[in-house]
């Protein structure tokens, strides 16, 4: 199998299931946002030496190959979904739990911070601002059609998450957090 197929040149693609669309379509904004926060997460686990974090990292890109996959499937009526596209409530649960294992380590935050700091937590702080404009998309497409609510509130959690993560990094790296 080759990896071009021509079948995008004219501005069209397919979602799950084969229906052609632009690719100017919200929902695939939507799911290019997700791609581009995967990315993201793989950059800054490539810059982080703490193992655990970086496997929570990829746990998250996992979690949002099966998002995206959910977002590109143009079926109105889809049937129950088990196995890789499963988006059970437990996984916002998880978010939360590694937050409050990172917090629990931190100083707390009485003021704004600037991003940057280390390499590992400057890219972080990136990923989060991806993540907020992957939640935008979502948002938007949710306006116009019924999205499961723990997708946003996984994204939503999400960044909080990679916020924590940010300052973590920074911290065990020794670096000080720049208040605004």
């Amino acid at each position: 199998m080759r990896i071009y197929t021509r079948t995008g040149d004219q501005g069209e693609t397919s979602l799950r299931g084969g229906r052609r669309v632009r690719k100017s379509l919200l929902r695939v904004e939507a799911y290019g946002a997700l791609d581009e926060l995967s990315a993201c997460l793989g950059i800054a686990a490539a810059a982080l030496s703490d193992p655990e974090t970086a496997d929570l990292l990829t746990q998250v890109q996992r979690d949002l190959f099966a998002l995206s996959a959910r977002i590109a499937d143009g079926e109105k009526d889809e049937p129950p979904v088990d196995g890789k596209l499963a988006f059970p409530e437990t996984r916002v649960s998880t978010l939360e739990r590694a937050i409050d294992l990172a917090e629990a380590t931190l100083p707390p935050l009485k003021t704004f911070i600037l991003q940057g700091g280390c390499e590992a937590g400057a890219r972080l702080h990136f990923a989060r601002t991806v993540c907020r404009r992957a939640e935008r998309r979502l948002v938007a497409l949710a306006e116009q059609e019924a999205i499961a609510p723990v997708f946003l509130a996984y994204l939503n959690r999400l960044s909080d998450l990679l916020f924590v993560l940010a300052r973590l990094a920074n911290h065990r790296a020794g670096h000080s957090e720049v208040l605004w």
